[in-house]
Protein backbone atom coordinates (compact mmCIF):
# COMPACT_ATOMS: atom_id res chain seq x y z
CA UNK A 1 0.00 0.00 0.00
CA UNK A 2 1.74 3.49 -0.57
CA UNK A 3 0.58 6.70 -2.75
CA UNK A 4 -0.91 4.88 -6.01
CA UNK A 5 -3.44 3.04 -3.68
CA UNK A 6 -6.06 4.36 -5.83
CA UNK A 7 -4.44 4.39 -8.94
CA UNK A 8 -7.39 1.72 -10.10
CA UNK A 9 -10.37 4.63 -10.00
CA UNK A 10 -12.16 4.40 -13.50
CA UNK A 11 -11.33 6.96 -15.14
CA UNK A 12 -13.65 7.01 -18.21
CA UNK A 13 -12.30 7.27 -21.93
CA UNK A 14 -13.96 10.58 -23.86
CA UNK A 15 -13.18 12.65 -26.55
CA UNK A 16 -11.35 15.99 -25.97
CA UNK A 17 -14.20 18.02 -23.26
CA UNK A 18 -16.19 20.32 -24.54
CA UNK A 19 -15.83 24.10 -23.48
CA UNK A 20 -18.13 26.88 -22.73
CA UNK A 21 -19.74 28.52 -25.76
CA UNK A 22 -17.30 31.20 -27.55
CA UNK A 23 -14.13 29.67 -25.23
CA UNK A 24 -11.35 28.48 -26.70
CA UNK A 25 -8.40 26.44 -25.77
CA UNK A 26 -4.96 27.63 -27.13
CA UNK A 27 -2.94 25.50 -24.23
CA UNK A 28 -4.71 22.47 -24.76
CA UNK A 29 -4.59 23.13 -28.53
CA UNK A 30 -0.38 23.86 -28.00
CA UNK A 31 0.23 20.26 -26.54
CA UNK A 32 -1.69 18.34 -29.04
CA UNK A 33 0.28 19.99 -32.18
CA UNK A 34 3.32 19.18 -30.19
CA UNK A 35 1.98 15.66 -30.42
CA UNK A 36 0.96 15.84 -33.22
CA UNK A 37 4.62 16.98 -34.69
CA UNK A 38 6.29 13.73 -33.32
CA UNK A 39 2.99 11.44 -34.39
CA UNK A 40 2.22 12.54 -37.53
CA UNK A 41 -1.62 11.88 -38.29
CA UNK A 42 -2.74 10.80 -35.02
CA UNK A 43 -5.28 12.90 -34.55
CA UNK A 44 -7.61 11.12 -32.70
CA UNK A 45 -5.63 9.44 -30.01
CA UNK A 46 -7.13 7.35 -27.19
CA UNK A 47 -8.56 9.80 -24.93
CA UNK A 48 -9.04 9.83 -21.14
CA UNK A 49 -10.86 12.25 -18.54
CA UNK A 50 -12.52 11.93 -14.72
CA UNK A 51 -15.81 11.25 -14.65
CA UNK A 52 -16.28 14.34 -12.64
CA UNK A 53 -13.86 17.33 -13.11
CA UNK A 54 -12.28 18.96 -10.70
CA UNK A 55 -13.55 22.15 -11.30
CA UNK A 56 -16.97 20.58 -10.16
CA UNK A 57 -15.59 19.27 -7.05
CA UNK A 58 -14.05 16.00 -8.56
CA UNK A 59 -11.12 14.52 -6.98
CA UNK A 60 -9.13 14.39 -10.36
CA UNK A 61 -7.31 17.73 -11.26
CA UNK A 62 -6.04 16.78 -14.72
CA UNK A 63 -8.91 18.03 -17.65
CA UNK A 64 -7.78 14.87 -19.95
CA UNK A 65 -5.02 12.00 -20.53
CA UNK A 66 -4.32 11.43 -23.93
CA UNK A 67 -2.83 8.27 -25.50
CA UNK A 68 -0.30 7.95 -28.42
CA UNK A 69 0.65 5.14 -30.16
CA UNK A 70 4.47 4.91 -30.53
CA UNK A 71 5.14 1.52 -32.31
CA UNK A 72 5.92 -0.42 -29.14
CA UNK A 73 5.18 1.65 -26.72
CA UNK A 74 2.21 3.86 -25.61
CA UNK A 75 3.12 7.94 -24.91
CA UNK A 76 0.94 9.33 -22.75
CA UNK A 77 0.58 13.74 -21.69
CA UNK A 78 -1.61 15.14 -19.46
CA UNK A 79 -3.84 18.16 -19.77
CA UNK A 80 -4.13 20.64 -16.48
CA UNK A 81 -1.20 21.28 -15.08
CA UNK A 82 -1.57 24.41 -17.87
CA UNK A 83 -3.35 26.64 -18.59
CA UNK A 84 -5.53 25.05 -21.01
CA UNK A 85 -8.32 27.44 -21.69
CA UNK A 86 -7.41 30.99 -20.29
CA UNK A 87 -4.51 32.74 -18.44
CA UNK A 88 -4.90 32.75 -14.84
CA UNK A 89 -1.03 33.38 -13.36
CA UNK A 90 0.40 36.23 -13.07
CA UNK A 91 3.22 34.23 -13.94
CA UNK A 92 3.50 35.72 -17.90
CA UNK A 93 6.94 33.49 -18.82
CA UNK A 94 5.20 29.96 -17.77
CA UNK A 95 1.87 28.52 -18.09
CA UNK A 96 0.36 27.52 -14.90
CA UNK A 97 2.90 24.75 -13.23
CA UNK A 98 5.12 25.38 -16.42
CA UNK A 99 4.86 21.56 -17.29
CA UNK A 100 2.56 18.45 -18.30
CA UNK A 101 3.48 14.61 -17.96
CA UNK A 102 4.01 12.43 -19.72
CA UNK A 103 4.95 8.49 -19.65
CA UNK A 104 6.00 5.67 -22.09
CA UNK A 105 4.79 2.21 -21.25
CA UNK A 106 6.16 -0.79 -23.24
CA UNK A 107 3.55 -2.31 -25.02
CA UNK A 108 4.94 -5.78 -25.25
CA UNK A 109 4.07 -5.53 -21.16
CA UNK A 110 0.87 -5.26 -21.31
CA UNK A 111 -1.35 -8.07 -20.93
CA UNK A 112 -4.58 -6.60 -20.68
CA UNK A 113 -3.95 -3.41 -22.55
CA UNK A 114 -7.27 -1.30 -21.68
CA UNK A 115 -6.56 -1.99 -17.52
CA UNK A 116 -2.88 -1.17 -17.74
CA UNK A 117 -3.92 2.31 -19.86
CA UNK A 118 -6.29 3.35 -16.97
CA UNK A 119 -3.56 2.15 -14.09
CA UNK A 120 -1.33 4.66 -15.82
CA UNK A 121 -4.09 7.57 -16.02
CA UNK A 122 -4.78 6.88 -12.32
CA UNK A 123 -1.09 7.45 -11.57
CA UNK A 124 -0.56 10.54 -13.50
CA UNK A 125 -4.02 12.17 -11.62
CA UNK A 126 -2.52 10.94 -8.27
CA UNK A 127 1.07 12.52 -8.75
CA UNK A 128 -1.06 15.79 -10.34
CA UNK A 129 -3.45 15.49 -7.13
CA UNK A 130 -0.41 16.25 -5.23
CA UNK A 131 0.81 19.52 -6.66
CA UNK A 132 -2.60 20.66 -6.89
CA UNK A 133 -3.20 20.20 -3.24
CA UNK A 134 0.35 21.22 -1.77
CA UNK A 135 1.82 23.42 -4.27
CA UNK A 136 4.65 21.02 -4.58
CA UNK A 137 6.18 20.84 -8.16
CA UNK A 138 8.13 18.31 -9.66
CA UNK A 139 11.60 18.62 -12.67
CA UNK A 140 13.99 16.87 -14.46
CA UNK A 141 16.14 14.50 -12.85
CA UNK A 142 14.20 13.81 -9.74
CA UNK A 143 13.33 10.61 -8.05
CA UNK A 144 9.36 9.95 -6.41
CA UNK A 145 9.90 7.39 -3.78
CA UNK A 146 6.65 6.24 -3.02
CA UNK A 147 7.67 3.67 -0.12
CA UNK A 148 5.33 1.21 -1.51
CA UNK A 149 6.47 -2.57 -2.41
CA UNK A 150 3.54 -3.44 -4.58
CA UNK A 151 4.37 -2.71 -7.94
CA UNK A 152 2.48 0.13 -10.04
CA UNK A 153 1.09 -2.19 -13.00
CA UNK A 154 -2.74 -2.86 -12.48
CA UNK A 155 -2.14 -6.56 -10.95
CA UNK A 156 0.43 -5.03 -8.72
CA UNK A 157 3.39 -7.96 -9.41
CA UNK A 158 6.26 -5.48 -11.44
CA UNK A 159 9.30 -4.27 -9.38
CA UNK A 160 8.51 -1.49 -10.29
CA UNK A 161 7.50 0.67 -7.55
CA UNK A 162 7.81 4.43 -8.39
CA UNK A 163 9.64 7.16 -10.73
CA UNK A 164 12.59 9.28 -11.78
CA UNK A 165 11.77 12.34 -13.94
CA UNK A 166 13.74 13.44 -16.98
CA UNK A 167 12.59 15.94 -19.58
CA UNK A 168 11.04 14.06 -22.07
CA UNK A 169 13.27 13.45 -25.35
CA UNK A 170 10.43 13.22 -27.34
CA UNK A 171 9.24 16.83 -27.06
CA UNK A 172 10.00 20.12 -26.78
CA UNK A 173 9.47 23.26 -24.70
CA UNK A 174 6.65 25.06 -26.45
CA UNK A 175 5.30 28.32 -26.48
CA UNK A 176 1.38 28.92 -25.73
CA UNK A 177 -0.13 31.91 -25.53
CA UNK A 178 -0.36 31.21 -21.76
CA UNK A 179 3.06 30.88 -21.39
CA UNK A 180 5.91 28.41 -22.19
CA UNK A 181 5.54 24.85 -21.12
CA UNK A 182 8.11 21.20 -21.19
CA UNK A 183 7.18 18.21 -20.68
CA UNK A 184 8.22 16.39 -17.60
CA UNK A 185 8.73 12.14 -18.27
CA UNK A 186 8.47 9.70 -15.77
CA UNK A 187 10.28 6.61 -15.80
CA UNK A 188 9.40 3.30 -13.53
CA UNK A 189 11.85 2.35 -11.04
CA UNK A 190 12.28 -0.45 -8.64
CA UNK A 191 12.68 -0.21 -4.99
CA UNK A 192 15.87 -0.91 -4.61
CA UNK A 193 17.10 1.19 -7.41
CA UNK A 194 15.25 4.13 -5.90
CA UNK A 195 16.86 3.58 -2.64
CA UNK A 196 20.28 4.55 -4.17
CA UNK A 197 19.51 7.47 -4.84
CA UNK A 198 19.72 10.72 -3.28
CA UNK A 199 20.64 13.96 -5.88
CA UNK A 200 20.29 14.40 -9.34
CA UNK A 201 23.40 13.31 -10.31
CA UNK A 202 22.44 9.98 -9.18
CA UNK A 203 19.42 9.92 -11.08
CA UNK A 204 21.19 11.12 -14.22
CA UNK A 205 23.55 8.07 -13.38
CA UNK A 206 21.00 5.27 -13.27
CA UNK A 207 18.87 6.86 -16.24
CA UNK A 208 22.31 6.75 -18.03
CA UNK A 209 22.60 2.77 -17.19
CA UNK A 210 18.71 2.40 -17.92
CA UNK A 211 19.66 3.79 -21.25
CA UNK A 212 16.03 3.79 -21.93
CA UNK A 213 13.02 6.15 -21.15
CA UNK A 214 10.32 3.75 -21.63
CA UNK A 215 8.99 1.81 -18.76
CA UNK A 216 8.70 -2.05 -18.88
CA UNK A 217 7.16 -3.80 -16.02
CA UNK A 218 9.11 -7.09 -16.86
CA UNK A 219 12.22 -5.82 -16.28
CA UNK A 220 14.43 -6.37 -13.22
CA UNK A 221 16.38 -4.29 -10.92
CA UNK A 222 19.53 -2.99 -11.85
CA UNK A 223 20.43 -2.68 -8.33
Amino acid sequence: MGLFDRLKKKQEPEKKPETPAMEEAPGWDAIEAEMLRVYPGQTNPKHYAPMIKWIFGGPDPLDGISVYDGGDFWHFVTFGQTELYQKESEDKEWSGYGYELTFKLNKACCEDTEAEIRCVCGILQAIARITFKSGETFGPDEFIYTRQTDGIDAKQKSLITGFITVSDPSLQTIDTPHGRVCFLELIGMTDAELRTLSNRDSVKQIYAELGSDITDYRRTSLR
